[in-house]
């Protein structure tokens, strides 16, 4: 957890790389080293009863408490993630990126209230909608993200608390007018809440676009190299605040270990999104020439529906698109899968290897039409995380795992 009187000033005129090689390195809790050390404890001690009063009552990092607030591993990541992120106040740690939706949907929604998710969301997003939340009381709609009239008059009908938003949305890379939707959303009264896992605040500031809540999942772009789980919220001091207080009521904390892989990875991040992502737009251009291939969901292609509304608000992308094969038989999805030797099959994505995984986004749509939908009925697809191999070696791979499959 981290908050800031100004963390948007002169140094946001810095480049990407620059901000995050040197954010969250403050001399108080880094010393004569460039990172901070790994600060294990749980307990902390006070010279006085006076020390331990007004740690208590100041609740900011920075003022040892107990271990359950942090201490200098984690408050340098929070500071950090703050300081790269353009208007900012703060940010909040999580011990997985699910366990930040969870505190974000939990900080601003009550019972009675109503919740508008975007249509295109991470599946356990859409659980908890349908899950805890609905279990507490509070009720939600599925929204299509690209049909603004739609939205507008849900908006009306349902006088909703707050806006769920994911872009691009998980799966199938559909973009979404973000500063439209936002702007609707205030209009009504409601607060809203972007998953930017997929760009990171180095690729789309989503505060400054209208946005009043930005999480991610550090698990992806910030580690980098699949070894830890975490997530953060950040937001402007009115809604950091909200997290800061629910996060604590939760007894939410993350890893000191932890924390110190996610500032490491943290420094290496633009580098590694900047050739995971043109590593990407290569494969994605290349798979859209070949025969076996129907579609291909990449918002970096200028041949993408979502290119135009990409290219205004976003600086950069990552390493994540999904692909529908003209047969998307799930056999046959299966077999290309299993043909391929350099990219594993596994979840999540971000690191610094590749991953291939069969999606079926049939099956998490309620509103919006699937690009896997066709008059032979329901098919797979498939999402690929392009790592740090040479691309080379990966169009090689797709090329012969393709021709296997004829």
């Amino acid at each position: 957890m981290s908050g800031s009187d100004d963390k948007t000033g002169d140094k946001n005129t810095l480049g990407s790389s620059t901000r995050a090689a040197h954010a969250g390195r403050r001399a108080e809790w880094t010393g004569a080293v460039v990172n901070p050390p790994v600060w294990r404890a749980s307990t902390h001690l006070y010279a006085t009863e006076a020390a331990r009063k007004a740690a208590l009552k100041s609740n900011q990092d920075g003022d040892f408490f107990y271990g359950r607030r942090g201490a200098p591993t984690q408050w340098a990541l929070a500071d950090a993630l703050t300081e790269i992120e353009p208007g900012a106040h703060g940010t909040v740690l999580y011990p997985s990126g699910v366990a930040a939706i969870a505190g974000c949907l939990l900080a601003v929604l009550k019972p009675g209230d109503h919740l508008l998710m975007s249509d295109n969301a991470y599946d356990p997003t859409r659980s908890m909608a349908t899950g805890l939340l609905a279990r507490m009381g509070i009720t939600h709609s599925f929204f299509d993200p690209l049909d603004l009239p739609a939205f507008d008059a849900l908006m009306d009908q349902h006088s909703p608390r707050a806006v769920w938003l994911e872009c691009p949305g998980s799966l199938t890379m559909d973009v979404s007018d973000i500063p439209a939707l936002t702007a609707a959303a205030r209009a009504g009264g409601a607060v809203s809440m972007l998953d930017n896992t997929w760009a990171s605040a180095l690729g789309f500031a989503g505060l400054t676009h209208g946005c009043d809540i930005v999480m991610q999942s550090l698990s992806k772009h910030v580690g980098g190299h699949s070894d830890l789980m975490m997530g953060s919220a950040s937001a402007g001091e009115r809604w950091y605040r909200a997290l800061r207080r629910t996060s604590q009521q939760l007894g939410q904390v993350v890893s000191p270990d932890d924390a110190a892989l996610a500032a490491r990875g943290l420094r290496t991040m633009p580098i590694r999104l900047k050739q995971s992502t043109t590593s990407a737009a290569a494969i994605a251009a290349w798979l859209a020439q070949q025969p076996q291939i129907g579609r291909v969901m990449c918002p970096m292609l200028p041949s993408d529906p979502g290119h135009e509304v990409w290219s205004r608000d976003f600086t950069g992308g990552c390493g994540l698109f999904s692909f529908v094969l003209n047969d998307g038989r799930e056999d046959k999805v299966a077999r290309l899968v299993d043909a391929l030797e350099l990219f594993g099959i596994g979840y999540s994505w971000g690191g610094f290897e590749s991953l291939a995984l069969p999606i079926f986004p049939h099956e998490y749509r309620t509103v919006m039409p699937s690009p896997t939908t066709s008059e032979a009925g329901q098919g797979a697809a498939i999402r690929l995380s392009i790592g740090l191999e040479d691309t080379e070696d990966l169009i090689a791979d797709l090329a012969q795992a393709l021709t296997g499959i004829g």
